[in-house]
C-alpha cells in the first residue's frame, strides 16, 4: 500500500498554514484600518460637541440658532443668517448642478461617441482635481464681473454667483457616482423597453434612469455635502456679509466661511461659538443624509 511521500504532506501543511497566517494578517490589517477610521470620526465628534455644546448653553440655544445678529465684539452670536445662507446657496447649487450632471452622465453612457468619451471623461476627472481656490479665482475674475454687467448690479459678489460656482464644482463628484450607476443597470431593462415599442430616448429616461435612482440619490447626497462644506471658493465670490439674506442677488456668508474668516483671531466665547457653528454644520449634513436615506427607503 502506497502511503505517499511524507515530505510532500509536510510541505502542503506548511503552505496551508502560511496562507492562513496571511489571510489572518490581512483581516487584522483591514480591521485596524476600519477601527482607525471610526476612531477618527469619534474624536472629531467628541471635539466638536465637547467644545460647542457648552458654548450653545452659555449663549442660549434659541439665541444662537435663531439670532439674526452676529457681533462678536458685543458678545452677540446669532448664526441664523449663516444657516440660511448655507441652505440657500446649497439648494440653488444642487438645482443647477444635479440636472446637468444627470444629463451629462446619460450622454456619456448612451450617446457619446467613443472618440469623444476619452476627452470628456478626462476633462471631468481633471475638474475633480482642480483646487477650490482656483475655482474661486475663476469665479472672482469671470463670474463676478459677468453677473455684475449682465444683471446691472453694483456688486457681483452675490448668492447667485456662489451658487453657480458651486454648481460647477459639484459636477465631477455627482457625475462620478451617477455614470457607474447607469452602467450597472442590466441591459435587459433597456432591451425589454425596446421590445415593448419604446424609442431609444424613452427607454433611457423612463426605464434605465429610474432603475439607477439609488446611484442618482447617492450622487445628490455627495454633491450636497461638497457644496455645504465648500469654503474657499464661497469666500471669494459670496460677499461675506453676515446679515439675513434678502434675495439671490445680495451677498451672504455661509457657516463654513464664518468659521474660516474669524477662527484665526477668535478667543474665549467667540472661538467656542465658531466651534458650535461647526456642530450645527455637522448636524445639518447628518440630517440631510438621514432624510435622503428615509426618502429612498420609502420609494423602495
Amino acid at each position: 500500500m502506497n502511503t505517499g511521500n511524507p515530505e510532500k504532506k509536510v510541505k502542503r501543511t506548511s503552505g496551508a498554514g502560511g496562507a492562513a497566517w496571511k489571510e489572518g494578517g490581512m483581516r487584522l490589517l483591514c480591521l485596524t484600518a476600519a477601527c482607525v477610521s471610526v476612531l477618527a470620526v469619534f474624536l472629531i465628534c467628541l471635539f466638536l460637541f465637547a467644545n460647542g455644546i457648552p458654548a450653545m448653553g452659555e449663549i442660549g440655544i434659541s439665541e444662537f440658532l435663531t439670532g439674526q445678529t452676529w457681533m462678536p465684539n458685543n458678545d452677540i452670536y446669532g448664526i441664523l443668517p449663516m444657516i440660511l445662507g448655507s441652505v440657500y446657496v446649497t439648494a440653488i447649487a444642487a438645482l443647477i448642478g444635479v440636472p446637468v450632471a444627470v444629463l451629462t452622465s446619460v450622454f456619456m453612457v448612451f450617446y457619446c461617441p467613443r472618440r469623444l468619451y476619452g476627452a470628456l471623461h478626462g476633462g471631468i476627472s481633471l475638474m475633480a482635481g482642480i483646487p477650490s481656490v482656483v475655482y474661486g479665482f475663476f469665479g472672482l475674475v469671470v463670474l463676478v464681473p459677468a453677473f455684475k454687467k449682465l444683471l446691472g448690479l453694483p456688486n457681483g459678489n452675490t448668492m447667485l454667483t456662489a451658487a453657480v460656482l458651486l454648481g460647477i464644482m459639484i459636477l465631477p463628484t455627482v457625475i462620478g457616482v451617477i455614470e457607474p450607476a447607469l452602467r450597472s443597470v442590466p441591459e435587459s431593462y433597456y432591451e425589454g423597453a425596446l421590445a415593448l415599442g419604446a424609442s431609444h430616448t424613452r427607454a433611457i429616461y423612463f426605464v434605465t434612469v429610474p432603475a439607477a435612482k439609488s446611484g442618482i440619490i447617492a450622487g445628490l447626497v455627495l454633491g450636497i455635502g461638497r457644496a455645504v462644506g465648500e469654503t474657499m471658493a464661497v469666500i471669494m465670490v459670496a460677499g461675506n456679509q453676515a446679515r439675513m439674506p434678502k434675495g439671490i442677488l445680495t451677498g451672504i456668508r455661509t457657516m463654513t466661511a464664518n468659521i474660516v474668516l474669524e477662527m484665526g483671531y477668535a478667543s474665549g466665547l467667540h472661538r467656542e461659538a465658531l466651534i458650535a457653528t461647526g456642530v450645527v454644520l455637522f448636524v445639518f449634513i447628518l440630517v440631510i443624509n438621514l432624510s435622503v436615506s428615509v426618502l429612498y427607503r420609502r420609494k423602495q
